[in-house]
């Protein structure tokens, strides 16, 4: 299904696809550094898409993805997983009317004490997420 989006200052908008609405948490600590908190996305894989002239900054943090940002405003926009060409955006962004189903969290090795969420989820390390990366490439 087609859904919108736009930042803070909707100087961003976006449209993407989305298969589901299943959540996902990242606890690992550059999500939680960039965030200030656990990163929840759902999955829009390659569809993300934006006017040309939208003031989107791609930052690489790492060698295996980008994450975007509103240079206007700040607002979190995407992860960019390069090898799967994936996108993840985080879910107060979208607009969706359906209820999302809160699945999965990774790194939940690097998730610290002060927190923990009520769901009953999957829950990966990540050294157990890396071992599905490098089994599905």
């Amino acid at each position: 299904m087609k859904v919108n989006g736009k930042c803070l200052c909707g100087a961003v908008e976006f449209t993407v696809e989305v298969a589901n609405t299943e959540v996902a948490a990242c606890h690992c600590s550059m999500c939680r550094n960039w965030s200030g908190g656990p990163l929840i996305t759902i999955d829009c894989g390659a569809s993300f898409k934006v006017a040309e002239q939208a003031p989107v900054h791609r930052y690489q943090s790492s060698k295996w993805a980008d994450r975007g940002f509103c240079t206007q405003c700040g607002t979190h926009l995407f992860y960019f997983l390069k090898p799967h060409n994936q996108y993840h955006l985080p879910a107060g962004l979208l607009q969706i009317e359906e209820q999302y189903q809160f699945t999965h969290q990774i790194f939940i090795d690097e998730k610290p004490e002060y927190y923990d969420f009520a769901n009953k989820t999957k829950n990966m390390t990540g050294p157990e997420l890396f071992e599905l990366f490098n089994a599905q490439e």
